[in-house]
Protein backbone atom coordinates (compact mmCIF):
# COMPACT_ATOMS: atom_id res chain seq x y z
CA UNK A 1 0.00 0.00 0.00
CA UNK A 2 1.35 3.29 -0.86
CA UNK A 3 1.70 6.25 1.12
CA UNK A 4 -1.05 8.36 -0.46
CA UNK A 5 -3.55 5.18 0.39
CA UNK A 6 -2.42 5.32 3.79
CA UNK A 7 -3.21 9.09 4.24
CA UNK A 8 -6.61 8.74 3.28
CA UNK A 9 -7.37 5.96 5.50
CA UNK A 10 -5.94 7.66 8.35
CA UNK A 11 -8.09 10.82 7.77
CA UNK A 12 -10.97 7.86 6.78
CA UNK A 13 -10.78 6.81 10.20
CA UNK A 14 -10.47 10.12 11.91
CA UNK A 15 -13.73 11.44 9.93
CA UNK A 16 -15.64 7.86 11.09
CA UNK A 17 -14.97 8.78 14.51
CA UNK A 18 -16.60 12.14 14.72
CA UNK A 19 -19.27 11.30 11.92
CA UNK A 20 -19.99 7.79 11.90
CA UNK A 21 -20.82 5.87 8.70
CA UNK A 22 -22.98 7.46 6.81
CA UNK A 23 -26.71 5.96 6.28
CA UNK A 24 -27.21 4.75 2.08
CA UNK A 25 -30.69 4.59 0.87
CA UNK A 26 -31.05 0.59 0.44
CA UNK A 27 -31.95 1.03 -3.41
CA UNK A 28 -29.78 2.91 -5.44
CA UNK A 29 -31.03 6.26 -7.06
CA UNK A 30 -32.10 6.05 -10.32
CA UNK A 31 -29.37 6.99 -12.92
CA UNK A 32 -31.23 9.89 -14.57
CA UNK A 33 -32.38 10.90 -11.62
CA UNK A 34 -29.08 11.68 -9.88
CA UNK A 35 -26.94 12.86 -12.81
CA UNK A 36 -30.42 15.54 -12.58
CA UNK A 37 -29.94 16.04 -9.30
CA UNK A 38 -26.36 16.59 -9.54
CA UNK A 39 -26.71 19.02 -12.44
CA UNK A 40 -29.33 20.86 -9.98
CA UNK A 41 -27.12 20.71 -6.69
CA UNK A 42 -23.89 22.78 -8.42
CA UNK A 43 -23.40 26.22 -6.98
CA UNK A 44 -25.98 25.96 -4.52
CA UNK A 45 -27.25 24.40 -1.07
CA UNK A 46 -28.53 20.59 -0.86
CA UNK A 47 -31.61 21.88 0.70
CA UNK A 48 -32.71 24.29 -2.48
CA UNK A 49 -30.91 22.01 -5.09
CA UNK A 50 -33.23 19.51 -3.51
CA UNK A 51 -36.24 21.69 -3.78
CA UNK A 52 -35.86 22.06 -7.21
CA UNK A 53 -35.23 18.67 -8.26
CA UNK A 54 -38.48 17.66 -6.20
CA UNK A 55 -40.56 20.41 -8.52
CA UNK A 56 -39.51 18.67 -11.30
CA UNK A 57 -40.59 15.22 -11.01
CA UNK A 58 -43.80 16.35 -8.97
CA UNK A 59 -44.73 18.52 -12.27
CA UNK A 60 -43.89 15.95 -14.51
CA UNK A 61 -44.65 12.55 -14.78
CA UNK A 62 -41.49 11.43 -16.36
CA UNK A 63 -38.17 13.10 -17.72
CA UNK A 64 -39.84 12.58 -21.28
CA UNK A 65 -42.30 15.34 -20.47
CA UNK A 66 -39.38 17.72 -19.15
CA UNK A 67 -37.49 16.85 -22.76
CA UNK A 68 -40.55 18.52 -24.40
CA UNK A 69 -40.80 21.51 -21.98
CA UNK A 70 -39.41 25.17 -23.27
CA UNK A 71 -36.22 26.17 -21.33
CA UNK A 72 -38.01 29.18 -19.82
CA UNK A 73 -40.29 26.28 -18.37
CA UNK A 74 -37.57 24.60 -16.97
CA UNK A 75 -35.95 26.78 -15.45
CA UNK A 76 -38.90 28.65 -13.76
CA UNK A 77 -39.07 25.49 -11.94
CA UNK A 78 -35.90 24.99 -10.81
CA UNK A 79 -34.64 28.73 -10.26
CA UNK A 80 -34.31 28.08 -6.72
CA UNK A 81 -31.99 26.31 -6.91
CA UNK A 82 -29.68 29.29 -8.37
CA UNK A 83 -27.76 29.48 -12.09
CA UNK A 84 -31.35 28.50 -13.81
CA UNK A 85 -30.85 29.40 -17.44
CA UNK A 86 -27.20 26.92 -17.51
CA UNK A 87 -28.90 24.18 -15.56
CA UNK A 88 -32.03 24.44 -17.76
CA UNK A 89 -29.90 24.30 -20.59
CA UNK A 90 -27.80 21.38 -19.18
CA UNK A 91 -30.94 19.22 -18.47
CA UNK A 92 -32.71 19.72 -21.89
CA UNK A 93 -29.45 19.01 -23.78
CA UNK A 94 -28.78 15.62 -21.71
CA UNK A 95 -32.68 14.49 -21.87
CA UNK A 96 -32.94 15.41 -25.66
CA UNK A 97 -29.46 13.80 -26.51
CA UNK A 98 -30.11 10.79 -24.77
CA UNK A 99 -33.28 10.66 -26.33
CA UNK A 100 -32.00 11.09 -29.61
CA UNK A 101 -29.22 8.51 -29.22
CA UNK A 102 -30.83 5.80 -27.22
CA UNK A 103 -34.24 6.31 -28.54
CA UNK A 104 -35.45 6.59 -24.56
CA UNK A 105 -34.68 8.41 -21.98
CA UNK A 106 -32.41 5.64 -19.98
CA UNK A 107 -28.87 5.10 -18.43
CA UNK A 108 -29.45 1.57 -17.78
CA UNK A 109 -27.19 0.64 -20.66
CA UNK A 110 -23.94 2.27 -18.88
CA UNK A 111 -24.38 -0.47 -15.88
CA UNK A 112 -22.07 -3.00 -17.32
CA UNK A 113 -19.72 -0.69 -18.51
CA UNK A 114 -16.19 0.42 -16.69
CA UNK A 115 -15.42 3.58 -14.43
CA UNK A 116 -13.33 5.10 -17.37
CA UNK A 117 -15.96 4.23 -20.18
CA UNK A 118 -18.98 5.87 -18.11
CA UNK A 119 -16.79 8.99 -17.14
CA UNK A 120 -16.35 9.02 -20.91
CA UNK A 121 -20.13 8.76 -22.07
CA UNK A 122 -21.44 11.04 -19.79
CA UNK A 123 -18.82 13.70 -19.72
CA UNK A 124 -19.61 13.90 -24.05
CA UNK A 125 -22.88 14.88 -22.94
CA UNK A 126 -22.99 19.30 -22.71
CA UNK A 127 -23.22 20.50 -19.06
CA UNK A 128 -22.19 17.32 -17.70
CA UNK A 129 -18.76 17.36 -16.20
CA UNK A 130 -16.54 14.94 -14.16
CA UNK A 131 -17.67 15.62 -10.62
CA UNK A 132 -21.52 14.90 -12.15
CA UNK A 133 -20.25 11.89 -13.76
CA UNK A 134 -18.75 10.58 -10.19
CA UNK A 135 -21.40 11.06 -8.24
CA UNK A 136 -23.49 8.83 -10.57
CA UNK A 137 -20.49 6.09 -10.96
CA UNK A 138 -20.74 6.38 -6.51
CA UNK A 139 -24.44 6.73 -5.83
CA UNK A 140 -26.54 4.49 -8.25
CA UNK A 141 -23.59 2.38 -9.21
CA UNK A 142 -22.55 2.20 -5.79
CA UNK A 143 -18.93 2.32 -7.49
CA UNK A 144 -15.60 2.90 -4.83
CA UNK A 145 -15.11 6.82 -6.45
CA UNK A 146 -14.98 9.84 -4.69
CA UNK A 147 -16.30 13.01 -6.19
CA UNK A 148 -15.07 16.22 -5.86
CA UNK A 149 -16.95 19.46 -5.39
CA UNK A 150 -15.21 22.45 -3.43
CA UNK A 151 -15.37 21.53 -0.01
CA UNK A 152 -13.47 18.04 -1.06
CA UNK A 153 -11.05 20.23 -2.97
CA UNK A 154 -10.77 22.47 -0.21
CA UNK A 155 -10.19 19.84 2.91
CA UNK A 156 -7.98 17.66 0.76
CA UNK A 157 -5.49 20.42 -0.32
CA UNK A 158 -5.33 21.87 3.27
CA UNK A 159 -5.03 18.67 5.10
CA UNK A 160 -2.19 18.11 2.52
CA UNK A 161 -3.44 14.72 0.85
CA UNK A 162 -3.17 16.95 -2.84
CA UNK A 163 -1.57 19.96 -4.04
CA UNK A 164 -3.73 20.53 -6.61
CA UNK A 165 -5.29 23.92 -7.85
CA UNK A 166 -8.52 22.45 -9.62
CA UNK A 167 -11.29 20.00 -8.36
CA UNK A 168 -10.71 17.85 -11.36
CA UNK A 169 -7.17 17.51 -10.34
CA UNK A 170 -7.67 16.64 -7.24
CA UNK A 171 -10.22 13.92 -8.32
CA UNK A 172 -7.84 12.06 -10.45
CA UNK A 173 -5.21 12.13 -7.53
CA UNK A 174 -7.61 11.12 -5.06
CA UNK A 175 -9.14 8.43 -7.18
CA UNK A 176 -5.59 7.30 -8.38
CA UNK A 177 -4.93 6.86 -4.76
CA UNK A 178 -8.77 5.49 -3.30
CA UNK A 179 -8.47 2.74 -0.55
CA UNK A 180 -11.40 -0.20 -1.84
CA UNK A 181 -14.93 0.07 0.13
CA UNK A 182 -14.40 3.82 1.81
CA UNK A 183 -14.89 6.18 -1.22
CA UNK A 184 -18.88 7.24 0.32
CA UNK A 185 -17.84 7.59 3.70
CA UNK A 186 -14.98 9.70 2.67
CA UNK A 187 -16.66 11.79 0.21
CA UNK A 188 -19.86 12.34 2.83
CA UNK A 189 -17.69 12.99 5.86
CA UNK A 190 -15.31 15.42 4.00
CA UNK A 191 -18.26 17.29 2.97
CA UNK A 192 -19.59 17.72 6.07
CA UNK A 193 -16.22 18.43 7.66
CA UNK A 194 -16.34 21.32 5.09
CA UNK A 195 -19.92 22.55 6.08
CA UNK A 196 -19.29 22.34 9.36
CA UNK A 197 -15.51 22.77 10.73
CA UNK A 198 -12.85 23.42 7.99
CA UNK A 199 -15.22 26.46 6.53
CA UNK A 200 -14.01 28.69 3.27
CA UNK A 201 -12.95 31.92 6.02
CA UNK A 202 -12.61 31.01 9.62
CA UNK A 203 -12.20 27.26 9.88
CA UNK A 204 -12.64 26.11 13.32
CA UNK A 205 -9.50 24.24 13.55
CA UNK A 206 -9.48 23.87 17.54
CA UNK A 207 -12.05 21.18 16.87
CA UNK A 208 -11.20 19.31 13.66
CA UNK A 209 -10.31 16.04 14.08
CA UNK A 210 -7.55 16.15 11.76
CA UNK A 211 -5.88 18.68 13.47
CA UNK A 212 -2.67 16.98 14.05
CA UNK A 213 -2.12 15.86 10.84
CA UNK A 214 -3.38 18.18 8.89
CA UNK A 215 -0.40 20.76 6.80
CA UNK A 216 -3.03 23.74 6.54
CA UNK A 217 -0.42 26.84 7.84
CA UNK A 218 -2.96 29.23 8.65
CA UNK A 219 -4.92 27.36 11.56
CA UNK A 220 -7.35 29.29 13.20
CA UNK A 221 -6.72 27.66 17.53
CA UNK A 222 -9.78 30.26 18.68
CA UNK A 223 -11.37 27.82 21.41
CA UNK A 224 -14.60 28.03 19.71
CA UNK A 225 -16.02 24.64 20.98
CA UNK A 226 -19.57 25.00 18.74
CA UNK A 227 -20.40 24.47 15.23
CA UNK A 228 -23.52 23.91 13.12
CA UNK A 229 -24.55 20.79 12.38
CA UNK A 230 -25.52 20.40 8.28
CA UNK A 231 -25.71 16.73 7.43
CA UNK A 232 -28.42 16.87 4.99
CA UNK A 233 -26.72 15.06 1.70
CA UNK A 234 -29.22 15.78 -0.84
CA UNK A 235 -27.34 12.84 -3.31
CA UNK A 236 -28.81 10.25 -0.54
CA UNK A 237 -31.82 11.76 -0.39
CA UNK A 238 -32.38 11.35 -4.16
CA UNK A 239 -35.06 8.41 -4.64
Amino acid sequence: MNLEKKKIILVNKALVKLYGIPPRSEIPPDLVDMLIGTILSQNTNDRNSYKAFLKLKEKYKSWDYVAKQSLAKIESHIKIAGLGKQKSVAIKNFLISILNTHGKISLEHIKPMSDEQILRELTSYSGVGIKTAMCVLLFSLRRNVCPVDTHVHRTTNRIGLVKTKTPDKTSAILNRNMPEGIAHQFHTNLIRLGREICRPAAPNCSICPLLKICGFPDKNLSHNKSYKINNFMLLDSIR
